[in-house]
C-alpha cells in the first residue's frame, strides 16, 4: 500500500527529531502530521486530527467505534508503546482497520522505573529530599530492599524484567500469574502462589498486568485486606487495576506502610493520593526513558505498511 497520509499522535515521538528523520526517510513521499502543539488528542479533536490519514501512529489515545466511523480514510494503526486497554478491537475488524504493536518494547525502563519507586519508598527518598529542600534537617528512617519478600503479580515482558532485576537483592521472589512461564519460574527461582497469599505474603508487591474486564478493580479493598502494615504496593502497569479510593483508605489508616504509582485510573490525575506523605505518585513516565522513546518509536516506524 502506498501511503498518502500518517499521522502520528504521540507527544514524545513527534518531539523526538531521530524518529521523526528516520519516519520520513522511509515513507520519503508521504504527508506526516505531527502533534506539534503536544496536544492530549481525544473525542473530536482527535476525529479530526486522524480526518486526512490513511495510517497512523497511536499512543495511549482512545480507539473506538464511534470515532473510526469519523476517520474513514485511516485503514491502518500502529502502536507506539504496549497496552491494548485503549483500542476497541472489535472497532477496528468492523471497520477494516489494521493493527501491528510489538509486546515489550518497553520493558526494561518500565521495569527499572519500577526497582526505582521499589528504593525510594522502602528507603523514604522522595520524603528525606522533601524535607530537607524545605529547609528542614531530619532523618527519616526507611527500610532495606535487600532480604525482603518481593511479590510480582503478573509475569508478562515487565514482571519478567523486574524478576531479573531484584532477584540479586530479594530474599524471596513469589508471582501470581494466570499462566506462569514454569521454566522461568525455575530458573530464576519463583514461587508461583495464588493472588491471595501473594498479598499476604509479600513485604513488597509490585503489578504488572493488563488492564481489560478481568482485572478492573482487581486490587480491590478485598485483596488489600490481606496485606500486612509494614508492606508497600507498587503500580506501573495500567491505572484502574488498583481500587485508588480503597489504597487511599489502607494508607491513611496505616494499614499499609506505603505505595507508588505511574499510572492512574484518570489521566492526568487529581487524585487525593498525591497528597500522601506515604505515596509517590509519577505522570505515566514508566516508557519515557530517551532509550524507551526510541524503541518505541522505531518498532512504531516498523509496523507501519509500506
Amino acid at each position: 500500500m502506498i501511503t498518502d497520509t500518517i499521522a502520528v499522535t504521540s507527544r514524545s515521538f513527534s518531539a523526538n527529531q531521530k524518529l521523526r528523520d528516520y519516519l520520513e526517510s522511509h515513507f520519503p513521499m508521504a504527508n506526516i502530521i505531527y502533534n506539534e502543539q503536544g496536544e492530549k488528542l481525544r473525542g473530536e479533536n482527535l476525529a479530526y486530527y486522524l480526518k486526512e490519514a490513511d495510517q497512523a501512529i497511536i499512543a495511549l489515545e482512545e480507539i473506538n467505534d464511534t470515532l473510526l466511523q469519523k476517520v474513514p480514510n485511516l485503514k491502518h494503526i500502529s502502536k507506539y508503546g504496549v497496552g491494548l486497554d485503549k483500542i476497541d478491537l472489535q472497532a477496528l475488524k468492523k471497520n477494516n482497520v489494521t493493527i501491528q504493536y510489538t509486546k515489550g518494547v518497553n520493558k526494561r525502563s518500565v521495569a527499572e522505573l519500577t526497582l526505582s519507586l521499589m528504593l525510594n519508598l522502602c528507603n523514604k527518598t522522595f520524603s528525606n529530599a522533601s524535607l530537607l529542600k524545605s529547609g528542614t534537617w531530619k532523618i527519616l528512617p526507611g527500610n532495606l530492599v535487600s532480604g525482603k519478600t518481593i511479590g510480582i503479580l503478573g509475569l508478562g515482558n515487565v514482571g519478567k524484567e523486574v524478576s531479573r532485576l531484584v532477584q540479586p537483592i530479594a530474599g524471596k521472589i513469589l508471582a501470581h500469574d494466570i499462566d506462569p512461564d514454569l521454566d522461568f519460574c525455575k530458573k530464576y527461582n519463583i514461587q508461583n502462589v495464588s493472588l491471595v497469599d501473594l498479598f499476604k505474603s509479600s513485604d513488597i508487591i509490585t503489578i504488572h498486568v493488563p488492564l481489560d474486564s478481568s482485572t478492573k478493580n482487581l486490587v480491590s479493598s478485598s485483596i488489600l485486606s490481606y496485606v500486612c502494615e509494614s508492606s508497600y504496593i507498587i503500580n506501573t502497569s495500567r491505572g484502574g487495576i488498583v481500587d485508588e479510593d480503597a489504597l487511599y483508605k489502607h494508607l491513611v489508616e496505616g494499614k499499609l506502610r506505603g505505595a507508588a504509582s505511574d499510572v492512574f485510573s484518570i489521566e492526568p490525575t487529581d487524585s487525593p493520593l498525591i497528597k500522601l506523605d506515604n505515596f509517590i505518585g509519577t505522570p505515566h513516565i514508566g516508557g519515557s526513558s530517551e532509550e524507551a522513546i526510541l524503541a518505541m518509536g522505531l518498532a512504531a516506524i516498523e509496523g507501519l505498511i509500506r
